[in-house]
């Protein structure tokens, strides 16, 4: 089989093209996992795909409870999507948590 062109990023059961003794072989970035990538894929897709870039992680929020079990949050932008089959965006968001200890904690209302 061939990709022609047809190439897809991730995981894609809709981007494959016929292939020896009836079988499909695929054109998505998946198949060089699996085994099952059509025998032009690495000269067809690989060349042109642009993996996924991000900047670097944002500060860490304000604790989500001031007094507390609570969590933080940070996160990062894609400064380049991925095309053609390149790598896929890593995590773009992060948690963990955090105890909240503002100086009114454990003072009676």
């Amino acid at each position: 089989g061939s990709c022609r062109q047809r190439c897809c990023p991730g995981r894609n059961n809709a981007c494959w093209a016929p292939g020896a003794r009836r079988a499909r072989c695929y054109c998505d970035s998946y198949c060089q996992r699996t085994g099952d990538c059509c025998r032009d894929y690495l000269a067809t897709c690989r060349r042109a795909a642009v993996g996924c870039a991000v900047g670097p992680w944002g500060p860490w929020s304000g604790c989500s409870s001031p007094c507390g079990a609570g969590s933080r949050a940070r996160s990062r932008q894609v400064t380049v999507p991925p095309r053609l089959g390149g790598e896929p965006c890593p995590d773009l968001k992060q948690r963990r948590g955090c105890l909240g200890q503002h100086p009114t904690c454990g003072t009676a209302q």
